[in-house]
């Protein structure tokens, strides 16, 4: 038997990482700002809310975070430029991202962790559900996952989080989840999660990918979290908890995704990335198509 929960409007996007990764380019940039094609990979994750409903966003952000909060805000001098000039596309786009959603923003502080950041935000979620998107993950709007995962924390309560399959060499990068089917097909019951274990020690290879919906009952238990793996107070221990005890914060399930995900927290996948939402864009893919074919054939 399922019953109806209240519907989730809050998202919430950590964004207060380092990008240590793709230095030096992210030394005085943020990497969320860091372009797919021609947005910011952070726009793609706001867009991927505002278009599951969640129309009220709170970004985690910290030192040097400043152009976060400038992109989707207004900029008169460039818009009154644009209007001058008549050109009225690039002046939509410009709009577009102060247009998508209603901005919040907080600083961690102190870098403790996903689960810190996400505790952050207790004051602006209150009492609710809430939705969590990490930045680094990419979602393509083709494939609605944040949708189908508010809809089936309506369904069941409690919390869910969105699960793919990787190699089994590769589920050490990740959060992994023990899981039991249920009578839908791509949703799962999550009896256990581990972070990040190593591959004779994992539950199975169903990974954590970088999408949440949270009872409100996760700030009470983060809130006495230790630090657990990398120093760090994470996520993945407070789930674990919700999922121990069902009668605080209700059930976790795990919608199964198999649809397209693009992983701009690695340099190589960011590369990928690039090369395949350029491909199938409208305007840009049949040329870029065209000369990566022949850059294949004739340098590869």
């Amino acid at each position: 038997m399922t019953q109806s929960h209240p519907r989730i409007s809050k998202a919430v996007i950590p964004a207060a990482g380092l990008g240590t990764r793709f230095l030096p380019a992210t030394k005085a940039t943020p990497k969320e700002m860091l372009p797919v094609v021609d947005k910011p990979a952070i726009q793609y994750v706001v867009e991927e809310a505002a278009s599951a409903g969640l129309d009220d966003v709170l970004m985690i952000t910290g030192r040097n975070k400043r152009p976060l909060e400038d992109h989707f805000d207004r900029n008169y001098e460039l818009e009154s430029a644009l209007q001058k000039k008549g050109d009225a596309d690039r002046l939509a786009k410009v709009q577009e991202s102060s247009d998508l959603a209603t901005m919040h923003y907080v600083r961690q502080g102190d870098p403790k962790g996903l689960g810190h950041a996400v505790l952050c935000a207790a004051p602006h979620v209150g009492n609710e559900p809430f939705a969590v998107l990490l930045g680094d993950d990419l979602i393509d709007p083709r494939d609605p996952l944040l949708k189908h995962m508010v809809d089936v924390q309506e369904q069941y309560g409690g919390s869910v989080i969105a699960l793919m399959e990787v190699e089994p060499e590769q589920i050490h990068l990740y959060g992994c989840a023990a899981v039991e089917a249920t009578e839908d097909g791509d949703v799962v019951k999550v009896t256990g999660l581990v972070e990040k274990p190593d591959a004779a020690d994992a539950p199975s290879n169903y990974a954590i990918i970088g999408r949440y919906v949270l009872d409100p009952h996760v700030f009470d238990i983060l809130r006495d979290t230790e630090p657990g793996r990398g120093g760090e107070i994470q996520l993945t221990d407070a789930l674990q908890q919700l999922a121990d005890d069902e009668k605080v914060g209700g059930p976790v399930h795990g919608v199964v995704f198999k649809g397209r995900r693009y992983d701009t927290g690695d340099r190589g996948d960011y590369l990928r990335a690039i090369v395949r939402l350029a491909c199938e864009r409208e305007d840009l893919g049949p040329e870029f198509r065209t000369w990566l074919r022949s850059y294949v054939t004739e340098e590869m």
